[in-house]
């Protein structure tokens, strides 16, 4: 059977904890492969509200191995709050159902101080980062100096690779106008965290491959969206990690042939949280009337998110970037009541039409979009469980998103519920 990656296709939010959650009934091993807890999802399952921002959408789910990857960093404080809030909601966490890569970097509190000292400085331009020290987290494994997670484990060693990251850290908050850091408060900070995090540390490149050869399906889930990826997103107002499919395979340490299928995520219309460009964003009644039918506001910053119409160029750009097979529509009921919708179909960049988002920041800040004007439904598309339960206006929009991107639609999401999805094409299938 396939393995399937999930990946968000535009600029995140896209839904992909219902979809993850959703698919994770048809898997075995549910795996996290990037980003770290500067992203939420959002699953409803019955009477039941489980927000997560770290660990992976299918721990909520019983008899599933769970596992962070590598490619993730890991705030050891965090996990242990998030494992113990999903404890207190009736959600069972060991060893046995969740793992995490012992080459997996932490995230420490002078990471988390680093970043938002960075995005406070008045004279530099804001990136929109959630402060929470994800992005100097990305730097120091770059840089040779991260502590990883196997640290832990030996306290010699947890004092040399202190000691490597003190030297270049006291420098720049020199720079800043820090106080420098109190080495032995982090160790001891480190030491006390040390047994709550350390049972759950494995060598997880070779659990999921030894489940590939069992013959376990594997779903492996992404945080943030394409659009945010480090090289291919709106760069510098992107996130610190590679978020496209590709990442899968180096941010768990199973091979890119394992990968089945890709399934993006996508939102009926578009939404971004933070700075950045953003060619189809509203700002009129239409903008407003998308963000408060859509509940857009983030889940791990409760920041507003901005809105705009379906930006067909953009997600037929990250659907070839992350080779996607199919995607995932969600939100479509959100669209109910419109009159009329509006999909970009190009931009016009000083005159000459574009069928792609350049990669210039000044060439991207002068993109304007290319409507396409398409009839809306006034009919209720929410809970609709079958094509025969959609108007045929919504199908008619459905359809033309699937010409646009140059990619099918496998699932359609009408509501945050689970079972309210429409299965066009089982990723899971061979």
């Amino acid at each position: 059977m396939a393995n399937v990656v999930v990946v968000g296709a535009q600029w995140g939010d896209e839904g992909k904890g219902k979809i993850v959650d959703w698919l994770s009934e048809r898997a075995d091993v549910i795996a996290r492969f990037q980003g770290g807890h500067n992203a939420g999802h959002t699953l409803v399952i019955g009477e039941k509200v489980f927000k997560l921002s770290l660990l992976p959408s299918g721990i909520v789910r019983g008899g599933k191995l769970s596992v962070i990857g590598n490619g993730v960093v890991l705030d050891p404080w965090h996990l242990v709050t998030e494992i113990e809030k999903l404890r207190g909601q009736g959600v069972e966490i060991t060893p046995e159902n969740l793992m995490i890569a012992e080459n997996a970097p932490l995230i420490l509190p002078l990471h988390g101080e680093l970043d938002r000292a960075r995005e406070g400085q008045a004279s530099v331009a804001k990136i929109g980062t959630t402060g929470r020290g994800i992005g100097p987290a990305y730097e120091d494994k770059v840089g040779r100096r991260a502590i990883r997670v196997a640290d832990l484990a030996d306290d010699a060693t947890l004092e040399l690779r202190v000691d490597r990251l003190l030297v270049h850290h006291d420098a720049l908050r020199r720079g800043l106008g820090m106080e420098p850091i109190d080495r032995a408060d982090l160790l001891a900070k480190l030491r006390e965290i040390a047994p709550q995090v350390l049972p759950y540390a494995a060598p997880v490149w070779k659990v999921l491959t030894d489940a590939r050869r069992a013959g376990k399906r594997i779903l492996f889930e992404g945080a943030q969206g394409a659009l945010l990826d480090i090289d291919f997103g709106t760069y510098p107002y992107v996130t610190s990690s590679n978020v496209i499919a590709g990442q899968a395979a180096t941010g768990t340490g199973l091979g890119p042939n394992s990968i089945g299928f890709v399934l993006g995520i996508v939102k009926a219309y578009t939404t971004r949280v933070g700075e950045g460009p953003f060619p189809a964003e509203l700002h009129d009644e239409d903008g407003q009337r998308l963000g408060e039918r859509g509940h857009e506001f983030g889940t791990v910053t409760g920041r507003k998110r901005r809105c705009g119409w379906f930006d067909a160029v953009l997600v037929r750009q990250t659907c070839a970037t992350s080779g996607v097979s199919g995607i995932a529509l969600t939100k479509l009921d959100v669209l109910d009541g419109f009159r009329t919708l509006k999909i970009c179909v190009g931009y016009d960049l000083d005159g000459k039409r574009l069928d792609h988002l350049p990669i210039a920041a000044d060439q991207q800040a002068r993109c304007t979009p290319i409507y396409e004007e398409m009839e809306g439904w006034s009919e209720s598309t929410a809970g609709a469980r079958s094509w025969n339960d959609l108007p045929g206006a919504a199908i008619k929009y459905v359809r033309r998103i699937e010409e646009l991107i140059q990619c099918p639609v496998a699932l359609l999401s009408t509501s945050p519920e689970r079972d309210d999805t429409i299965l066009v094409t089982d990723p899971f299938a061979d």
